[in-house]
């Protein structure tokens, strides 16, 4: 009996797994069959519509700048340098690093001792000078009167011979008398010779005495001027600065003491490349006086002044490439040499030209413009300048049209797209999706696949169900329902 009831047991099992598999196996050939009957889901092909931000071109008048970093640089500038050596014995009031002075002030004083020593030398060797002259003259015209008197006495001796050679001639003379006239006269003429050359020494003695008092005057000249270099004074009002000297140092002849820099009178030196240089010139070659903005940013407030080109350097430097110009400005309120700032210089006005974003042209100087029926087309322009996220271009035939302002790959010519202007409500971002709209069919299709999908959690599936009931609904998520679907 026992056997016997295990047997019935086994036989019972193997009947109840039987009808299970055939149950299993009638389940999945149904399911097959349903959906090999099933009917192919229609999917119209629709073409995707883009929206793309759109800008009008404008033909206008623009005047180009570009921007370049330049030092400021002071265009009066003094390297204050004592002029004798010695112990500096007082400092000018606001001698001083930033210290403000005045033209024709007194910034140091060195110990005039040796100086004054030397010019109370000079000028007694001067006096000594102007006495010898003196003397010089006063024997001069001595020397000349004892000629005259001499010259007198010769004339004398000269008529008492002609007087005796008549008397000699009548016969009335004897010749002794004659040769003793003879020998009166030729004395008479020997000192008339003697005085001639004592009037020649005095007036050598005056033309040394002359030549020693310019010599005299000139070493007091040099002592005088020796002694005012011992004051330094300013040549011209300003800021002194790298003052090395203090009260009571000793300096040596030429050493810097201070540098003088006219805060006023500044410049800006800037470089600039070789065709920014050709468009800052004339048809004569020369610079055309562009005005320009320099910038400086201190602790978050802003120094500006304007300023003009004024000249340029003379060699390109070794090394360098481009031009080095320089540029006066025109108020130094709050610059100081060696600022580094920034230089906006404006180049002549461009006529007929248009501003368009820098994401507008492609490598290839192409944009996308408007055509009908809304399809995009390529079109050429001619880009001239950048200025910052812009561009300027001279679009000829393109007036008035309206090109893609941010270009992408999925943009081409032939692609329908939906412009959205300036001032539009609606204005895609750039990671904006594509969005169509929907047949009702195709949008029941679609609510059923997500209703009918149980591994997305409800919260999400009430987002997308809620995205389906808009008018136009992103591309992409359609794709991946119907994807999902699919697979």
């Amino acid at each position: 009996m026992r056997f016997l009831r295990r047997s019935l047991v086994g036989l019972f099992l193997l009947a109840v797994t039987l009808g299970l598999l055939a149950l299993a196996g009638n389940t999945f050939y149904s399911a097959l069959q349903a959906r090999w009957n099933e009917e192919p889901m229609d999917r119209p092909a629709r073409e995707r519509v883009f929206a793309v931000n759109v800008v009008e071109v404008s033909p206008e008048t623009l005047t180009p700048e570009f921007a370049t970093f330049g030092e400021v640089r002071a265009r009066r500038s003094l390297e204050v340098r004592a002029s004798a050596a010695g112990t500096v014995i007082e400092l000018g009031e606001g001698v001083e690093e930033g210290g403000a002075v005045e033209a024709g002030q007194l910034l140091f004083r060195i110990d005039p001792s040796d100086a004054e020593r030397a010019l109370r030398v000079a000028r007694a060797d001067l006096r000594d000078a102007e006495a010898e002259l003196r003397d010089a003259r006063r024997s001069l015209e001595i020397a000349r009167d004892d000629l005259q008197s001499v010259r007198a006495q010769s004339d004398l001796r000269t008529r008492a011979l002609d007087r005796q050679r008549d008397l000699a001639d009548r016969g009335v003379g004897t010749a002794a008398l004659v040769e003793e006239a003879e020998l009166s006269a030729a004395a008479a003429e020997q000192a008339v010779l003697s005085r001639r050359q004592s009037v020649a020494d005095a007036e050598a003695r005056v033309d040394l005495a002359t030549t020693q008092l310019d010599r005299v005057e000139i070493e007091v000249a040099e002592a005088e001027r020796d002694l005012s270099d011992t004051e330094i004074r300013a040549e011209f009002a300003g800021v002194l600065s790298e003052v090395s000297v203090v009260e009571g140092g000793l300096v040596s002849q030429n050493e810097r003491l201070a540098d003088l820099i006219d805060p006023d009178a500044l410049e800006v030196a800037f470089r600039v490349s070789t065709p920014q240089y050709a468009r800052l010139l004339d048809e004569e070659g020369d610079l055309i006086g562009a005005p320009l903005r320099v910038s400086l940013d201190v602790n978050g407030y802003t120094l500006e002044t304007g300023g003009t080109v004024s000249r340029e350097s003379a060699a390109v430097g070794e090394g360098q490439t481009g031009r080095l110009l320089f540029a006066r400005l025109d108020s130094a309120t709050g610059f100081r040499p060696g600022d580094f700032a920034s230089v906006s210089v404006e180049e002549p006005p461009l006529e007929r030209v248009a501003r368009l974003p820098a994401t507008a042209v492609d490598a290839a100087e192409t944009v996308l413009v408007i055509g009908p029926e809304e399809r995009l087309e390529v079109a050429a322009v001619e880009m001239l300048r950048r200025q910052g996220d812009d561009v300027i271009v001279r679009a000829p035939g393109l007036a008035g049209a309206e090109v893609v302002s941010e270009r992408s790959p999925l943009l081409g010519a032939g692609i329908k797209v939906r412009p959205l202007r300036p001032g539009d409500a609606e204005a895609p971002s750039g990671d904006d999706e594509s969005m169509v709209e929907l047949s009702e069919e195709r949008r029941a299709q679609l609510v059923a696949l997500v209703e009918a999908n149980e591994g997305m959690p409800d919260e999400a599936k009430q987002r997308v169900l809620a995205q389906l009931q808009e008018p136009q609904v992103p591309a992409q998520m359609v794709e991946r329902i119907e994807a999902r679907a699919g697979g």
